[in-house]
């Protein structure tokens, strides 16, 4: 067994949920600067206010990228299966 190749899989494994949670977290963190700025400038300083328009924006970029998500899944599945005669012997 080589380590090289845990720690290359490990990092390709980490770069995927890396690219994976900022295509959901950078909308919704985008729609709540934007409600943040829209309560600073009327002075409303309810705290629910942006939660709806950041859950609505979250299940949207879930419902866009997920076909994505899932083919970057099981490409990388794919390559792991590729690779674990590497990884065994």
């Amino acid at each position: 067994m080589n380590p090289e190749i845990f720690v290359d899989l490990f990092q390709d494994a980490l770069w995927m949920v890396l690219i994976m949670v900022c295509a959901i977290i950078i909308p919704s963190l985008l729609i709540g600067l934007v409600v943040a700025v829209f309560q600073a400038a009327t002075s409303i300083n309810e705290q629910t206010l942006s939660f709806l328009p950041r859950l609505i924006v979250t299940l949207l970029a879930l419902m866009m990228f997920a076909h994505w998500m899932t083919q970057m899944m099981m490409e990388f599945f794919f390559e792991l299966i590729e690779r674990l005669p590497q990884v065994l012997y």
